[in-house]
């Protein structure tokens, strides 16, 4: 039987308190998002000011009050003198003709000595966007099908196109969805597969690159052959066993394979929008004799404080009006919180960045070799914050340094034992690994087990999968598909 009833428990909770949240929400923003965050609090808060703007508005409108009172006591002085006997004052419809026509020069009030100077607009915003893919296919479309029907089709398959160009809905899907026949599609694919680029609405890679050979005239049918039965083992770049299959020697087939590289197998990405990410370093470090310096960069932030007139107001308004002593009250506590918040980001940005740099001094003097391992729970336990707050504070940071710009996570990676106990960075081993392939024999490349061989020997003992680990993260090939490439590009 279920009942209502009233009764009283007593338990933990782990509550944020609103300067917490706001000092969480801060801590991994970067300073370009930092400005945008401090100019909504400006935009609503009024006792937070930019230091130096209110004290030149507060200038001008002094002037302004000075240059009005100065009017004011000529206009008087005027108006007190009196005429000669016999002469009358001017009526009043010549006075308005007159002044209608000399206004610029007898006008007393105040007139700036200074013209409001607009900044030219940059001719790099006046430029027009550039046609994506799909503009640029359905402009062609519109010129080529007159029909209602095909341009259904056309349009509607244009619009299922990724950005590599590949028809991303099968043949009998896009049938059913336009009401049509597979026929009809078909049809209305083969034309767009010739526009430009060419291979465009391709189910597959293969139909791409068979379509650029049709528009290029490619009288190859070695190569054709490969394309169109054999691009797995093009894929594995087994080309002993293409030429066995192909019944042509190994030298001979290298022609073929390099009019296929000509192709391009993402079509598609000649009209993609490739973002430009720029990045604004968030703490410059520098050298200063021995000693190395970390400050945070602050260009472009301003610097903010409480409003003088506000508080001065929220003083007035304590005697006799209790609502805008409210208002202005709960203003002034959200701008100490915003304020205390954004000095509590910045003290940790600061220790966190510090402790990297004396981690890392030498890789700053030297370079990736001496580069040692770094983890979020060791900076944690020297700082004392939580390992989450150190995971905020370095993302999307940057770093400015002697070696160049990197960002904060970076410097955090594994590290793995030496034959004597100390311990060595994983890029440290990655970068080894990258230069033993580089430097290698190519008709007798190394296996991962003959790289941990030569690994060991520098006294750096891992495993043959960590090995193995690290070369795909690298990009790196097998052994084995190296010497085949080694072999058709002539470089044993």
């Amino acid at each position: 039987m279920l009942k209502q009833r009233l009764d009283q428990r007593q338990v933990q909770k782990l509550i944020l308190a609103p300067a917490l949240q706001q000092a969480i929400k801060l801590l991994p923003l970067t300073n370009l998002e930092l400005v945008e965050v401090i100019d909504e609090e400006l935009s609503q808060n009024p006792m937070v000011e930019v230091e130096g703007e209110a004290d030149d508005s507060t200038a001008a409108a002094d002037r302004q009050a000075e240059l009005e009172d100065l009017g004011r006591r000529e206009r008087e002085a005027v108006e007190g003198l009196s005429l000669p006997d016999g002469e009358k004052a001017p009526e009043a419809e010549s006075e308005d003709a007159y002044g209608a026509n000399f206004q610029e020069y007898l006008d007393d009030g105040f007139r700036p000595h200074f013209r409001e100077t607009r900044e030219a607009v940059s001719l790099e915003n006046t430029l027009s966007r550039s046609p994506s893919l799909w503009d640029h296919l359905n402009w062609q479309a519109s010129l080529t099908f007159f029909d209602k029907e095909d341009r259904e089709v056309a349009q509607f398959i244009i619009g299922n196109v990724n950005e590599d160009g590949y028809l991303m809905t099968s043949v009998e899907e896009t049938a059913r969805l336009c009401r049509t026949t597979p026929e009809k599609v078909e049809e209305v694919r083969a034309v767009l597969r010739m526009f430009d680029p060419v291979g465009v609405a391709s189910l597959d890679l293969r139909e791409a690159l068979l379509a650029q050979m049709d528009h290029l005239q490619v009288g190859d049918e070695v190569a054709r052959t490969i394309v169109e039965h054999h691009l797995p083992l093009l894929e594995k770049s087994d080309f002993a066993q293409l030429a066995k299959i192909l019944n042509i020697p190994l030298t001979e087939i290298k022609l073929h394979i390099d009019l296929i590289r000509s192709l391009d197998p993402t079509p598609g990405r000649k009209y993609s929008e490739e973002k430009t990410f720029y990045v604004v370093p968030d703490i410059v470090v520098t050298k200063e004799g021995d000693e190395w310096k970390v400050s945070l960069n602050d260009e472009g932030l301003p610097r903010l404080r409480i409003s003088p007139y506000y508080r001065a107001l929220l003083a007035q308004a304590a005697q006799g009006h209790p609502e805008a002593q409210r208002f202005l009250k709960d203003k002034l506590k959200k701008a100490l919180w915003f304020l205390r918040s954004l000095d509590q980001r910045n003290q940790t940005i600061a220790r966190v960045a510090r402790y990297i740099v004396n981690r890392q001094k030498e890789f700053f003097e030297k370079g990736l070799d001496a580069i040692k391992p770094l983890t979020l729970m060791e900076i944690a336990q020297e700082i004392g914050v939580h390992e989450s707050t150190v995971g905020r504070v370095v993302a999307n940071k940057h770093i400015l340094t002697p070696q160049g710009v990197f960002s904060l996570k970076y410097f955090f990676h594994k590290s793995l034992s030496g034959d004597y106990g100390e311990e060595v960075s994983s890029l440290k081993v990655k970068d080894r690994i990258r230069r033993l392939v580089e430097n290698e024999d190519g008709s007798r490349p190394l296996s991962d087990i003959e790289i941990g061989d030569l690994l060991a020997k520098e006294n750096l003992r891992i495993a043959r999968r960590t090995v193995t680990k690290y070369r795909k993260q690298l990009g790196l090939a097998p052994s084995h598909i190296r010497k085949r490439k080694a072999l058709m590009e002539g470089n044993p």
